[in-house]
């Protein structure tokens, strides 16, 4: 069993009933291990077809190794009823990075360079220069019951 604690940075994203499934998602991903979650952003999707997007991200410390978390958000994305290729997304959630420290991240290099929809939530929970972006007017989701 693997005892060592690593944090990995997620990035949700979901425009087909993102409330169920960013409640679902945010309860799931506590179980694993210590999580802080940023706040929700209402983001239009990124080729302008579709409908808007919640966007979030969150930093989770576990003890679960690099490929358990993969199987595990894929398997999330499975049971929401993702369906590939669509604009009609029920859940999409992305290990962006991942390590023992913040200062020791290792990227995604199949998410680089990261999309506006990640830098914005992620650059409220870690200010890393690769999460810098323009001010934006994103609105945020006032959601109570999506607290853990």
């Amino acid at each position: 069993m693997n005892d060592t604690v690593k944090i990995f940075a997620l990035a949700l994203a979901s425009n087909q009933s993102p409330e169920q499934h960013f409640k679902t998602s945010f309860h799931q991903i506590a179980e694993w291990g210590d999580v802080v979650f940023s706040p929700i952003y209402v983001i239009p999707c990124r080729d302008g077809v579709g409908a808007d997007y919640w966007n979030a991200c969150c930093l989770l410390k576990s003890t679960l190794s690099e490929q358990e978390i993969m199987c595990r958000l894929k398997q999330m994305e499975n049971v929401s009823g993702r369906v590939r290729p669509s604009h009609h997304i029920s859940l999409d959630i992305d290990l962006i990075a991942w390590g023992s420290d913040l200062d020791q991240m290792q990227f995604n290099p199949k998410k680089l360079p990261l999309a506006l929809d990640v830098k914005i939530p992620m650059w409220d929970l870690w200010q890393n220069e690769l999460f810098q972006h323009a001010p934006h007017s994103f609105p945020k989701v006032i959601f109570k019951s999506i607290c853990i």
